[in-house]
């Protein structure tokens, strides 16, 4: 009987550029029940320099890892994936970091690509979407998935490399964007975007999103417009006005400032803007008018498309 009951549960570690988190699923009649998550916010992003991956960012990375590890020993959890995406992906040292990884903390790591990150992204969301055609867009710490899509096929897929830990390291000096830094934010992204030929000109009037930086705006476009906690929806001119309210104009951050994003994200206080930026940016380019929060993604792409199908 356990071991039946073993069978269904699984574990997905997620390595990314902002958070390392752990999920564990039951797997059970073909749907997947999630029943704990658990995540650091380790900002692996922070530690690249000069494109090498830092001893210290790898040391945090299995600090983390020992720790989920002795978690799901715990439990008798044996179905248990690991892999990570842009933050050791695109390092150069990206063989090495997780390699050493995997010696230190005896778990295997699988680098998934950005095409693989994209499509999982896509898997996962779309088993509960509504919309038959637009965009999917996933915000990571280090890298921007882009998922184009009608009547549940996949049309176009793109990673670029811009995150919202990644424009905050490489843009902002102080705890928030000035305009100035805004707009350098702004600039990057545009410049990605006019690179991927596929989606330069594309018109997409709703928007998917998927990640932290998602779930964070949604989070603050609740509180700051008066919206239920179970409100998914964003209307895109919202997320203008919340960049306005947080751009500061000198290093001081107001305490009211302060206050909101400690209360809503507390753990993306550096890194929501940026993100919120890059969601702006990439939203105007395609003429978005809506936004819908997806609590799927990466990680239940993953056990839809190699574990679900299977069983």
């Amino acid at each position: 009987m356990y071991e039946e009951f073993a069978a269904m549960i699984h574990g997905i570690i997620d390595i990314g550029s902002n958070t390392i988190r752990l999920a564990i699923y039951k797997i059970e009649n073909g749907t997947l029940k999630l029943l704990i998550k658990k995540k650091h916010t380790v900002g692996l992003a922070a530690y690249i320099e000069n494109n090498i991956m830092l001893p210290e960012g790898i040391q945090k990375a299995c600090e983390v890892l020992a720790e989920f590890k002795v978690f799901l020993e715990s439990f008798n959890i044996n179905n248990v994936v690991a892999f990570t995406t842009a933050a050791l992906r695109n390092v150069e040292n990206s063989k090495e970091a997780v390699n050493q990884i995997i010696r230190n903390t005896g778990i295997d790591i699988m680098v998934i690509s950005g095409d693989e990150e994209a499509a999982f992204d896509f898997i996962g969301a779309t088993q509960a979407m509504e919309t038959k055609e637009g965009i999917l867009i996933d915000i990571g710490g280090a890298s921007t998935e882009l998922v184009s899509y009608k009547d549940g096929n996949v049309l176009s897929v793109i990673s670029m490399p811009i995150g919202s830990l990644a424009m905050y390291t490489k843009h902002v000096k102080g705890l928030l964007p000035s305009k100035e830094e805004t707009e350098m934010i702004r600039n990057e992204v545009l410049s990605e975007v006019e690179q991927a030929v596929e989606f330069k000109n594309g018109i997409y009037q709703d928007i998917c999103g998927i990640g932290g930086t998602f779930k964070g705006a949604g989070k603050l476009n609740n509180e700051l417009f008066g919206l239920p906690d179970s409100n998914t929806k964003i209307e895109v001119a919202y997320i203008g006005q919340m960049i306005d309210q947080f751009a500061c104009e000198t290093q001081f951050v107001s305490n009211d400032i302060l206050d909101i994003l400690l209360k809503v994200v507390p753990e993306r206080i550096k890194t929501i803007v940026p993100g919120l930026i890059i969601l702006d940016t990439l939203a105007k380019q395609f003429q978005s008018e809506m936004i819908t929060v997806s609590d799927s993604g990466v990680r239940e792409g993953y056990l839809y498309d190699k574990v679900l199908k299977n069983v």
